[in-house]
């Protein structure tokens, strides 16, 4: 009788010990596979990184228009921050800004840009110096802008006839509810011209910025590493 009596604790004993080892290797066996998982994605997210193919903007399209506040005094830190009055994004993307070039002066205006990739070192600057109420209209230089990838452009249109900036409901950079796309007030034909240039950015795999009705992201910004090599470099 005690001799079955132990026989049975040993079973029991043994039983519980397989199930713990059983429990021990599901857990390892999931480390193992989320391991391999995020291992594949970041082999994935690396190897879908773009080498960097800056191109001047206006030396595919002449046509296009450049004020590069940024290069003067006329910008919200009343301050050039860039030593060269140029503009540059990766090379596909400034290829769709040429094809809507060509789709807006069918309808009698060009393109009006402020500016296209920054150095991330000019991102720290704005946010260093920007009003901490006003933060919400600059870039975070802890992720990086959109600018910093080449992927991103500031701009407007100007019309052809004459060569004067159209007028939306506010003046680019301006730092209130003015910018938002969103935003009802100004005149009707100021809306509508925002608005069309809205449209048709977003026609060419563009999306306007929430808070400002100029800035506008390509869709494969992801693409493309954050940058801060200076204009004289490229």
């Amino acid at each position: 009788m005690l001799n079955t009596i132990i026989n049975l604790s040993e079973f029991i004993l043994l039983n519980l010990y397989l199930k713990v080892a059983m429990s021990i290797l599901f857990i390892v066996s999931a480390i193992l596979f989320l391991n391999m998982k995020s291992i594949a994605n970041t082999s994935k997210s690396i190897n879908t990184i773009k080498a960097n193919e800056l191109v001047e903007i206006i030396k595919l399209d002449s046509t296009i228009k450049l004020d590069i506040r940024y290069a003067t005094k006329n910008n919200f830190l009343s301050r050039a921050v860039y030593k060269l009055s140029k503009a540059y994004l990766q090379k596909p993307v400034a290829e769709e800004l040429i094809s809507i070039n060509k789709e807006v002066k069918s309808r009698g205006y060009g393109l009006l840009v402020f500016d296209g990739y920054r150095p991330w070192s000019v991102t720290k600057i704005f946010w260093d110096e920007v009003d901490p109420e006003k933060r919400q209209f600059v870039a975070n230089p802890t992720t990086g802008s959109i600018h910093n990838r080449g992927c991103a452009v500031d701009l407007t249109l100007y019309e052809l006839a004459s060569g004067k900036e159209v007028k939306m409901p506010c003046e680019y950079d301006t730092f209130s509810e003015k910018a938002y796309p969103s935003y009802t007030g100004g005149t009707k034909e100021e809306r509508k011209q925002r608005d069309f240039l809205i449209k048709v950015m977003e026609q060419h795999n563009f999306k306007v910025h929430p808070k400002e009705w100029w800035h506008f992201d390509h869709k494969d910004c992801d693409l493309y590493s954050i940058l801060d090599v200076p204009f004289e470099e490229l």
